[in-house]
């Protein structure tokens, strides 16, 4: 497929193109000119959009499917279009499924079934075997097959020395560890932030000293192996001043926060609605506040949707008994970008791509094309007839958001929304 971009504003801080509207002719997957009024040719297709602005392709670190064995939930094809409708050439996704993926040819599936994608998708093998939390999982053999991280979603491994071994281990081949954060013991059967929302509301808290306490104990046993450890989805502000001190000293840590996160504190909890319910929990607004200042002071090095479809039966309970988590794709920009620089917003949805060791293609002649189509401006409400997930549990539902993305040029494809 070859391309004519027309009247794209390039948005990367590298290209010496950054913030000019330009031309950009692709080739046979390279980009070969950017100038312009570039002339159209007969083999040529012209992408012209309203208020087209273009970035190096979006990566989003924490990415769940249904597929292997929760199809009803999500597939990995359409949760790949999905990504690629919201922007995403590359997604890193979580061994959630059933089985866990937890062995070499458990990656090998997810990857053949994401073969033809526009959207790339790279594997995250589980920590240990079954994301148990008992014994290392076969991390070598999984990184041969394809795995880029290695982590047990959503659940932290509360036994100190698997950890310490895991670091060590990965040494050998530059592996990275996800070490999320959470004192199984400290939260106890809480279900949202321990504070004085979950007292009016009666629900059991969880307080924030159980990721802090966590993140502490990881940090200092990265500080004793070395290596390389990328904490998840952290919440609490006390967790970006845990960060920010570790890397001070030298110590090779990364982080992400999710949107939700940057947008929403446990006040939205009153009518006990479960698209709320995410972990870790939602906090107060002077955490929000906090995460917000270590995402553009570089404390925090990714924003992630953490995008988690569920079903209307894992949803629609007790706020108890729900299951934890939202679909974020679609959301993710609109939202940002209702609350962030736009600078930021991209740099921080590429920060993720050199953390998890995988190719990021400047905009500039004779590099791969692989870029996010979109427009930042426009306010609109965000709807269930925008949700392309299969699960429609989100917590931006009837928002207010502003901007949207086009979509992608990646793997030679282009995928636009419709």
């Amino acid at each position: 497929m070859n391309l004519i971009f027309k009247n794209a504003t390039i948005i990367d801080k590298n290209s010496p193109f950054n913030n000019k509207t330009v031309d950009i002719k692709v080739e046979s997957g390279i980009i070969t000119k950017i100038g312009n009024n570039i002339p159209a040719e007969n083999s040529f297709e012209t992408v012209e959009l309203d208020n087209l602005h273009i970035s190096k392709g979006w990566f989003d670190s924490s990415v769940s499917l249904g597929e292997p064995g929760y199809e009803d939930r999500e597939t990995i094809a359409n949760g790949l279009n999905v990504a690629a409708r919201s922007g995403f050439t590359d997604i890193a996704l979580q061994p959630t499924g059933n089985p866990v993926a937890d062995s070499q040819s458990d990656i090998a599936f997810v990857l053949r079934r994401s073969e033809g994608a526009a959207t790339t998708l790279h594997p995250i093998g589980a920590l240990t075997k079954g994301s148990e939390g008992k014994d290392i999982a076969e991390m070598y053999d999984m990184k041969n097959a394809g795995a880029v991280a290695f982590g047990d979603y959503n659940k932290s491994l509360q036994d100190a020395n698997l950890l310490k071994i895991a670091l060590q281990y990965v040494q050998d081949f530059n592996g990275l560890v996800i070490a999320y954060a959470q004192d199984d013991k400290i939260k106890g059967k809480g279900v949202v932030h321990e504070g004085i929302v979950s007292t009016r509301l009666g629900l059991k808290g969880i307080p924030a000293l159980a990721e802090e306490l966590q993140i502490a104990r990881n940090l200092y046993l990265l500080e004793y192996t070395g290596g390389k450890m990328h904490i998840p989805t952290i919440s609490t502000a006390r967790s970006v001043e845990l960060i920010r001190e570790a890397k001070a000293k030298g110590l090779e840590v990364t982080c992400s926060v999710t949107v939700h996160h940057l947008l929403h504190t446990d006040e939205v909890l009153g009518n006990f609605d479960s698209r709320y319910k995410v972990a870790p929990p939602l906090r107060t607004e002077a955490d929000r506040k906090v995460l917000l200042d270590g995402v553009l002071d570089g404390t925090i090095d990714i924003i992630t949707s953490d995008h988690n479809p569920l079903d209307v039966e894992l949803k629609k309970l007790e706020f108890d008994l729900a299951k934890d988590g939202t679909v974020g794709f679609e959301s993710a920009f609109g939202a940002l970008n209702t609350l962030l620089p736009l600078e930021i917003i991209v740099e921080k949805f590429n920060a993720g791509k050199i953390i998890f060791g995988l190719g990021n293609h400047d905009i500039s002649e004779g590099s791969k094309a692989s870029f996010t189509l979109f427009n930042p401006e426009g306010e609109w409400f965000f709807t269930q007839k925008d949700i392309l997930s299969k699960s429609k549990n989100s917590a931006f539902l009837n928002q207010k958001l502003k901007g949207r993305a086009y979509g992608i040029y990646n793997n030679g494809k282009l995928i636009l929304n419709s």
